[in-house]
């Protein structure tokens, strides 16, 4: 390099987090001897407004080019320690981070052994900085408008909350009806204090004006039955593909009369009432269900399955107003996005496999089936009849398919209210019912759901503590059902309630792929950050909200939702983004062989031919630096800004003592 390089080296203590661990002095001396530092400065936190202004300082009074600071992890302050120096007038670039807390402070518990790792640490980033250049940042244009994947409670929200800020939103959702798993409750978690004549709030008083605000909303385009097929493009550019199942009625044409369903010949079982009851292939999913309209099944529709229905469908020869159409098509169709949420929510734990827990009974069931059951929506409009029995002994079981050891060992969190308030539904139905509740500890966080499970407690509901260790089965014996638990005598049951937890989507992966998101080890949606940054993935412009990130309740996934919408409308906003710098790149010894192509994960390197040969080009606006094609390149031809071969062995020579 022709110019001389002048590094200024600053250690943090960063209170104890550092300095309890590590000699921060004892580093800086030995910084003094490192080959091109010219300053060192030891302070207590670097971070702060004086260690900021210190930096600003040591630019300009001693002609720094280089700054190193030694202190915590650079995910946490390196944007921080960049903007400093720019704003002393240095290429933010031109900046190195030594991390010797979570690398070194934080690992260590001999003083002695920490220091000299610390030295070692800022040795490696002196050697760096010294062949640092400067890098300038490029800016894209953003497509104003947001794509909501899900149409369920955190769906709705984020799409309101995007188009009241002047935005417009396409909402896809794969079912026939907005609300998700919420729509079909019995009555939803009793957020605020909940009076002697309630059970609970109706999910369709709170529901309803959220359906009619996302219809009612000119900036919402709402796609049913739809699903997103492809994403190409990047951060304020990407492009989505919705494919539309046909519904084979129209809605504006329909009058809810019902004369087809009187006339359909097929019936199948109702998945919505968990097949407790029947439904024929052309049916209304539930008086309560915005948008309102029939809606008719091609998989179990004669006439699509089993030939003609008659010479002419019946259906359609019953409808007076034209609103069948048999005719209808599958639709697809592109639209321009500049950032996405996705809101795609959660599977109920499916107990078949918990041979001890005998749920093939028709007396044993979840707490989903058993809310349908109690719902006035239901196949029993509310009564609670089972099996032909009204039941007058009702064991709830907690943690099916939460907390185990052998399986999903984290807590689903709404299982154990969501079993109080089905608990109560039985003794307000039922007064003179005898309820069991197994519970291994109950976890009511919510506001007012403790005094809500106390309130249960008083109106006589036993809860039986049981060990996730102890072998709690359910006996069946000439169909009497038996409750057996350690600790505890026998219960025999008319009605047994599985509190099943929340599981990932079963088709999170396809997202994943879809998305370049990742999975966390529940296998729910990665975030960014668990504190620093709970509402973004890894991907750019691309955010989480409600269950798809982790079991939560219906108020804190509305929160959540706002969050996203927030987070969205952040990149909406802006005119151009500023892409990242530290990407990719092939120079002239490429051999066009596409082993980077093939490894790049974000689909960002595409072979080209340039002066009649091929060679790798990078889209920067896609690359994420994650340095895969570098590894994988036979020739060396692929590089990366800001992380070259020569800043790296730089660094390597340094740990193996042949110095800066």
């Amino acid at each position: 390099m022709s110019e001389k390089i002048r590094i200024g080296v600053f250690v943090c203590h960063c209170g104890l987090n550092i300095g309890a661990t590590v000699d921060c002095a004892a580093v800086a001396e030995h910084a003094k001897k490192l080959p091109h530092v010219v300053y060192v400065e030891h302070n207590m936190y670097t971070c702060s407004e004086p260690g900021q202004l210190q930096i600003k300082n040591g630019i300009r009074d001693h002609d720094l080019n280089r700054v190193v600071v030694a202190s915590c992890s650079p995910r946490m302050h390196e944007p921080t320690f960049r903007a400093t120096v720019a704003d002393a007038g240095l290429n933010p670039f031109l900046f190195e981070m030594a991390n010797i807390r979570e690398h070194c402070s934080w690992i260590h518990k001999d003083k002695e052994a920490g220091t000299e790792k610390a030295k070692m640490l800022v040795e490696l980033s002196v050697a760096r900085a010294a062949l640092l250049e400067p890098l300038d940042s490029r800016e894209v244009g953003v497509t104003n408008t947001a794509l909501v994947i899900g149409a369920g409670v955190s769906g709705m929200r984020a799409a309101t909350d995007i188009a009241d800020r002047g935005y417009d939103v396409h909402l896809v959702e794969r079912e026939l009806f907005m609300g998700g798993k919420a729509a079909w409750f019995s009555k939803m978690f009793p957020l605020r204090k909940c009076e002697e004549t309630c059970v609970g709030d109706c999910p369709h008083c709170l529901l309803v004006p959220e359906f009619e605000e996302v219809l009612d909303n000119p900036r919402i385009t709402l796609h049913l039955n739809s699903e997103v097929t492809n994403i190409d493009g990047y951060v304020g550019n990407f492009k989505a593909t919705i494919r539309t199942q046909p519904i084979y009625v129209d809605r504006d044409k329909c009058t809810y009369c019902g004369e087809c369903t009187n006339v359909c010949p097929a019936s199948v079982p109702d998945e919505r009432n968990y097949g407790m009851q029947t439904r024929k292939a052309i049916y209304l999913p539930s008086t309560g269900i915005v948008p309102r309209s029939y809606v008719l099944d091609d998989s179990a529709c004669s006439h699509f399955v089993g030939g003609k229905c008659a010479k002419k469908p019946l259906c359609v020869k019953a409808c007076k107003f034209g609103a069948i159409d048999l005719k209808e098509k599958e639709r697809t169709q592109e639209v321009d996005i500049g950032t996405i949420v996705v809101a795609t929510g959660f599977d109920n734990y499916d107990p078949t496999e918990k041979k001890e827990l005998h749920y093939q009974h028709p007396r044993v069931i979840t707490a989903p089936e058993f809310e349908r059951l109690s719902a006035y929506t239901g196949p029993t409009d509310g009564k609670l009849v089972i099996d032909g029995i009204e039941p007058k002994r009702v064991a709830f079981i907690s943690c099916v398919g939460s907390r185990e050891k052998d399986g999903n060992e984290y807590c689903s969190r709404v299982c154990c209210i969501f079993t109080a308030k089905q608990a109560h539904s039985v003794l307000r139905k039922l007064p003179d019912a005898h309820v069991a509740v197994y519970y291994t500890d109950v976890r009511a966080f919510g506001k007012g759901h403790e005094e809500f499970y106390q309130k249960v407690l008083d109106e006589g509901a036993d809860y039986r503590l049981r060990e996730l260790e102890d072998p709690l089965k359910v006996t069946i014996n000439n169909d009497n059902i038996k409750v057996r638990c350690k600790g505890h005598k026998d219960f025999k049951a008319d009605l047994v309630v599985l509190a099943t937890g929340l599981v990932p989507q079963h088709d999170s992966p396809e997202i994943c792929r879809l998305l370049n998101l990742s999975l966390s080890g529940d296998g729910f949606f990665m975030e960014a950050h668990p504190k620093l940054r709970p509402i973004d993935t890894f991907t750019d412009g691309v955010f989480l909200a409600g269950c798809c990130q982790g079991p939560k309740d219906i108020a804190d996934s509305m929160a959540q939702a706002s969050g996203a919408a927030a987070r969205a409308c952040g990149i909406l906003s802006k005119m151009a983004l500023t892409l990242g710098v530290e990407t990719a790149f092939s120079d002239e010894t490429c051999i066009g062989c596409g082993t980077c192509v093939e490894v790049c994960q974000f689909g960002a390197i595409t072979l080209e031919e340039i002066d009649g040969e091929l060679r790798a080009v990078v889209n920067e606006a896609l690359c994420k630096g994650c340095g895969t094609c570098i590894a994988a390149c036979p020739s060396g031809a692929m590089q990366q800004r800001h992380y070259t071969d020569e800043q790296i062995l730089a660094m390597i020579e340094a740990v193996a003592g042949g110095g800066a």
